[in-house]
């Protein structure tokens, strides 16, 4: 008794958790019922805010959780009408060049992985390469060039050179699961997390501070994040954070898809895979976060570009006869397209609320940036090295969308964003990337709340296996791949495993925890003073005493 007594006076040393305990994606070490808070969330929609209790912020952005909801599905439905209209739908892109960082053999034969490119006599000339070359490929001082691509110095990305690539129409190729799996799948996300990803991991941001003090505060978990009897612990800059939530939110994306629209094995029809989202989604809640994370981002920076948004040239044709009938039809659909677009201007505008300010600052902060900017081209260049060529289309369209958005919020000053006097900020594939990217997270979001429906309809005895298989990779056993997958392979889009905490920690995040929540509500109420130290001896009686699971 007196060891459990002093696991609980050392909880108490350390800094109090500023995560709500009752939130669907609090992420303390110990995950107690996650999935059911994942999946049981009754998120907010289109009620006003007031009404609900709220879980939260989301870490280093101006925004919570239940802002984004209300307001999901209009922007959803906006964002799926405007990626349909012409302008947003097609894309020229290099599907074929080489993988620059090893040789790559694992192509995807499967037939889902293919795509059907549009012919160029079906793009508006004004759309093509040869048109666009002329007016919006920057002068050779400007640009680094590599074999079929550039970057320029503000570029977080490289861009095609237009001289090669095959038109796509995006809205006839769903980003979903396609059977690309094996070493070479693997090989993409192992390359882009560690080598690209300033050393990060999920386990990182779990256990480490973020140093920013002028947002709102953190969600992830505060355990072992002071310093202890003085001793500097020092947490990882906030820019690091910020790139790796990017990342994995990217990753937690793609492979929310995947699970929406998986191949069901026996049926051969694609429809939602439930124990697919459940093990490479709603076990780990803070992936989830950064899919939100990246929501905010990516309106933040349609907010900031919203006046040049609207003055752009959507229309596709060059004539100016006004008694041209095709032109009368374009001219109406410009408008259709404006209108939908000021739509999701609006939106961004209410809630893209983004402090791009608080990162790269103070005397390191150039060479910070050119470090990031660097790790962020090389995943652009990685997607050269994937074997599906759906998947790799929706990789480059995805980090271009994210790098456009990276380049508006930290390159971009009050003078250059003016339309009036910058009519060429950005390429019409960056504007066409930025909006279906965020048309991917969107949608992402509002997949989950299927996945939610699907799992009110799962049969008691199913949704006890899946949170058993669940458990027993949270504390370090292999995970299984959704059924139907072949196991003998790792799927492109299930995350690196993370390395398990420690026996300790996990119990002094749980202990530090109750007792802080013991402490305010004594101060508050008797009675729920007495409910919590019954929580608190019950789990101290759990994990002196757990009941045995293994066979």
């Amino acid at each position: 008794m007196l060891c459990l007594w002093r696991w609980a006076s050392l909880a108490l040393a350390f800094p109090d958790l500023r995560a709500s305990a009752g939130s669907f994606l609090g992420d303390t070490l110990v995950r107690h019922n996650q999935i059911q808070n994942v999946l049981e969330h009754e998120s907010v929609r289109g009620e006003p805010l007031c009404q609900h209790s709220t879980v939260g912020p989301i870490e280093t952005t101006l925004c919570d959780y239940e802002t984004i909801e209300s307001v999901n599905g209009e922007l959803y439905n906006a964002l799926s009408e405007l990626v349909r209209m012409p302008f947003f739908k097609y894309f020229q892109v290099d599907l074929y060049r080489e993988c620059p960082f090893w040789q790559e053999n694992g192509f995807c034969m499967n037939k889902e992985c293919g795509i059907t490119t549009v012919d160029e006599s079906e793009i508006p000339e004004k759309w093509r390469a040869a048109a666009l070359s002329k007016i919006e490929l920057p002068p050779a001082e400007e640009r680094v060039p590599l074999p079929g691509c550039y970057y320029r110095d503000n570029d977080f990305c490289f861009l095609d050179d237009m001289t090669e690539g095959d038109y796509v129409d995006l809205s006839l190729v769903p980003e979903r699961y396609t059977g690309y799996s094996g070493p070479s799948a693997h090989r993409v996300w192992k390359s882009i997390y560690e080598e690209n990803c300033f050393g990060l991991s999920e386990l990182n941001l779990l256990t480490s501070r973020s140093p920013s003090q002028v947002t709102l505060p953190d969600t992830l978990t505060d355990v072992l994040r002071e310093p202890i009897d003085g001793e500097d612990a020092d947490g990882e800059c906030l820019e690091k954070r910020v790139y790796y939530k990017i990342i994995s939110g990217l990753h937690a994306s793609i492979s929310t898809h995947i699970c929406m629209e998986y191949l069901n094995q026996t049926t051969g029809e694609m429809g939602p895979n439930l124990e697919c989202f459940v093990t490479r989604v709603a076990s780990h809640p803070e992936r989830l976060q950064y899919i939100y994370f990246n929501t905010v981002l990516l309106l933040r920076a349609v907010s900031r570009i919203g006046p040049y948004l609207r003055e752009y040239d959507y229309c596709p044709l060059t004539t100016s006869n006004p008694h041209d009938h095709a032109l009368a039809k374009d001219i109406q659909e410009e408008a259709k397209t404006l209108e939908t677009l000021s739509k999701v201007i609006d939106i961004a505008e209410h809630v893209g609320k983004f402090d791009e300010r608080v990162l790269f600052r103070g005397e390191n902060a150039n060479v910070l940036k050119e470090e990031f900017k660097t790790h962020f081209r090389n995943v652009s260049r990685i997607m050269d090295c994937v074997g599906c060529d759906k998947c790799r289309l929706w990789g480059k369209v995805q980090t271009i969308g994210l790098a456009t958005a990276l380049k508006i919020l930290f390159e971009m000053d009050e003078t250059a964003l003016d339309p009036h006097k910058n009519h060429n900020l950005l390429q019409r594939s960056e504007v066409v990337a930025l909006i279906n990217t965020l048309h991917r997270f969107s949608e992402s979001l509002q997949a989950v709340e299927n996945f939610r429906d699907v799992w009110k309809r799962t049969g008691e005895s199913d949704a006890r296996r899946l949170i058993k298989e669940v458990e027993k990779a949270v504390v370090g056993n292999p995970r299984k791949s959704p059924l139907g997958e072949p196991t003998s392979s790792t799927p492109v889009h299930s995350h690196p495993a993370s390395p398990s905490p420690s026996p300790h920690l996990v119990f002094l995040a749980t202990i530090q925890s109750h007792l802080r929540q013991l402490m305010w509500r004594c101060k508050k109420s008797t009675l729920s003073c007495f409910g919590i130290l019954s929580q608190v001896w019950r789990h101290l009686h759990d994990t002196m005493f757990p009941l045995r699971t293994e066979l």
